[in-house]
């Protein structure tokens, strides 16, 4: 059974957050889409009069009561926070398995990730045509989307995809340091991201990682070899734990 997407409650105590692509301010009166309407009066049960957080991805948050039996939001008032990493970490993660995937983009966005850009790559065991990729996409872009209402980020990071590491790594290199995680490099992720201060894009290979030939590319593409201590991590493992070094070094975990 497919859990919903748009919506969680962040923990026990919090209003329930809810994500509505439409535009909001305070006094207006929002209108919810039918699935979000539906968890809020029968999964969540709540009632009219129940406050609630609505975000639509532009900055900050809105404050409202529900009402016309959970179908509306009273807005009252916004607040301009935000939760994003003071570090930009633009994620560049090699298609892998569906589960895998998943995982990885709902685990990043909570830990902070600014961008998500997807690679295939020779090892790559997912190959997608034009139609399912464009699934594939929304289906992850559901996911982001939930991660956010969860843990409270109040923008959705973009998820773009590619047909090849090249322009995989030209998109997600512009303007940042590119670092591809390799056990045995000679300089450690944390030391790069400490030297060089701004944007950092780091590439994760498939399951069988990157081969010769595209550790060739990553260089000539201006991706320097970065180590994350001395194991090697699967897949899924290696780019969570790259990012959540690196909010306990120059993010917002420091």
């Amino acid at each position: 059974m497919r859990r919903p997407f748009f919506l969680a409650r962040p923990n026990d105590v919090s209003e329930p957050r809810f994500y509505i692509e439409t535009d909001l301010a305070v006094g207006a009166i929002a209108d919810l889409p039918a699935s979000v309407a539906h968890h809020a009066a029968h999964v969540l049960r709540l009632r009219d009069g129940d406050a609630v957080v609505l975000f639509n991805g532009r900055g900050g948050e809105f404050k409202g009561r529900l009402a016309k039996r959970g179908k509306q939001v009273e807005l009252a008032g916004h607040a301009a926070v935000e939760r994003e990493s003071p570090v930009a970490v633009t994620l560049v993660q090699a298609w892998i398995a569906t589960d895998k995937l998943e995982w990885v983009v709902e685990k990043a966005i909570e830990l902070g990730v600014a961008r998500i850009v997807l690679a295939a790559t020779r090892r790559s065991v997912v190959r997608l045509d034009p139609a399912r990729l464009a699934r594939r996409i929304e289906r992850l872009r559901e996911i982001a989307i939930a991660a956010c209402c969860q843990c409270g980020r109040n923008r959705v990071p973009s998820i773009v995809a590619f047909d090849d590491l090249a322009s995989a790594l030209a998109d997600a290199g512009a303007g940042a340091t590119g670092v591809a995680l390799q056990p045995d490099a000679l300089r450690s992720l944390v030391d790069i991201a400490a030297t060089t201060p701004g944007p950092i894009a780091i590439a994760v290979g498939p399951e069988g990682g990157f081969d010769r030939d595209e550790f060739a590319l990553l260089q000539r593409a201006g991706f320097q070899l970065a180590r994350l201590g001395p194991r090697v991590l699967r897949t899924e493992t290696a780019g969570l734990a790259a990012v959540a070094a690196l909010q306990a070094t120059t993010g917002d975990f420091a």
